[in-house]
């Protein structure tokens, strides 16, 4: 009968040139309609309470300053926590930034994490989505102006804990961590922290979705108001830059060669997730068109997801898609008729509302499918115009009810063509030499893995 399932959901495949949308799980739509624009505008509002959330301001008191912004995002959580049968846990992760860069002192950071364990003892998959809960002003060492920071970022840290909120009802086969974290204006001292104990304590982190300034409709200089489109931000060739230093993995410098050898330069990790990113939030979110930029940010910025990709994990940031930058970074004032400053006035809680629902999508979809296949592989034995993949039953979690086989054009950004295959190996009519392939598990219900890009193998 599973596989009947599966057969149906297939025969809804609508193939474009774009994409190729499957039909929507009942579930996951129900709990994308749950997400609520008046609670996001609420946190919001509430985070910009605080006066000022920058990571050097005061932490004693009640009612202002990041200590108090802290506490009340852990309480909030803890809030939603109670609402999950005992599989949510909320905590601070907290740590000491030495002086250095724009730390003037040492000074106690603490990342908030809602950890909402997944129900399959056998698989090990962690799935995070963030977002910065610090704020700046012009002089991002001020730490005693009023420093609202509404779009950038209490946005990001509403979409996080929203679906936080939504989430912790259900249950999903992986775990997923909902997280807000400090010190990015400082220098992404936040994510570095958590995304270093990731790796040194072996989190099996599968993606990661960093929200950074999600919460603006209005461009600046070009005066363009654009409330359907949002920018997913990833990396082409996985942290060179931590290669080059030397204090990353073998099993990124290994997938780097892969990918050169194989003319996979579009081809990482980040890039799959960003294509799946773009295929999934459109499933589920109306009116909603996901732009992919290949870069891993904006030009000469950055953004808490490359701490994660420097560790050697896959990660993207999605921004709004025009930004106003009298609105960012900027001194509180009113100057030739302009007013500046992130204030919450200027935030569109509705396109909040499309971001926070797409993350759902994404991250419920995820948490839901099966592992990746294993060992994922393009035969190079003999010369042939055809292509034969091969790979191996994920090795943790439970089996896939089978795979799909991607397919698309070399010049193309988006997978064109889904093939449901059941065994571990295919034969496709189709060279390797002038398409890409990628190959994903499918459970009976539809949910995919992120795809696997093959490598060469004999």
């Amino acid at each position: 009968m599973k596989y009947i399932k599966l057969l149906l959901l297939l025969m809804c495949a609508i193939p474009t040139l774009a994409q190729t949308t499957i039909r929507r799980d009942a579930a996951i739509s129900q709990m994308v309609d749950e997400v609520s624009s008046k609670n996001i505008e609420a946190i919001v509002r509430k985070l910009v309470s605080f006066k000022s959330r920058n990571t050097l301001s005061d932490t004693t008191s009640k009612t202002t300053g990041i200590g108090a912004a802290r506490n009340w995002i852990k309480a909030e959580m803890e809030s939603y926590a109670a609402t999950s049968n005992g599989r949510m846990k909320v905590e601070f992760d907290a740590f000491t930034q030495p002086v250095g860069g724009r730390i003037a002192q040492p000074t106690v950071l603490k990342n908030v994490l809602a950890i909402l364990k997944g129900t399959d003892p056998t698989d090990t998959r962690i799935y995070v989505v963030s977002g910065h809960y610090d704020s700046r002003v012009t002089d991002v060492m001020n730490a005693n102006a009023v420093e609202p920071g509404a779009v950038d970022d209490a946005s990001g840290t509403a979409v996080s804990m929203e679906i936080c909120r939504v989430m912790a009802k259900s249950s999903f086969p992986a775990t997923i961590i909902f997280m807000a974290v400090p010190g990015e204006e400082q220098g992404l001292n936040g994510s570095a922290h958590i995304a270093k104990r990731a790796k040194d304590e072996h989190w099996n982190v599968d993606a990661m979705l960093n929200n950074d300034i999600v919460g603006n409709t209005h461009g600046m200089d070009n005066d363009l108001k654009d409330n359907s489109r949002v920018r997913v931000f990833s990396e082409g060739i996985p942290s060179i830059d931590a290669v080059l230093r030397g204090d990353t993995t073998r099993r990124v410098a290994v997938a780097i060669s892969a990918l050169i050898g194989n003319g996979g330069e579009t081809d990482s990790p980040s890039r799959q997730l960003a294509r799946y990113t773009k295929e999934t939030a459109e499933r589920y979110v109306d009116q909603l068109d996901v732009k992919l930029i290949y870069r891993r940010d904006r030009f000469l910025r950055g953004g808490d997801q490359t701490s994660f990709q420097l560790q050697g994990f896959t990660a993207v940031r999605l921004t709004e898609m025009n930004e106003d930058f009298t609105h960012q970074h900027q001194d509180l004032r009113t100057e030739k008729g302009i007013v500046y400053g992130d204030l919450p006035e200027f935030a569109d809680y509705n396109y909040i509302q499309k971001v926070a629902r797409m993350n759902l999508s994404v991250l419920a979809n995820l948490a839901s499918a099966p592992a990746a296949p294993a060992n994922v592989g393009v035969t190079t034995s003999g010369l042939t115009n055809n292509t034969m993949l091969k790979w191996e039953t994920p090795k943790i979690g439970r089996k896939p009810a089978g795979y799909y086989i991607l397919m698309r054009e070399t010049t193309s950004p988006f997978w064109e063509k889904k093939i449901f295959v059941t065994g571990n190996e295919t034969t496709l009519d189709y060279s390797k030499d002038n398409y890409f392939f990628a190959v994903q598990s499918v459970d009976a219900e539809g949910h995919e893995s992120l795809p696997i890009f093959p490598k060469p193998v004999r």
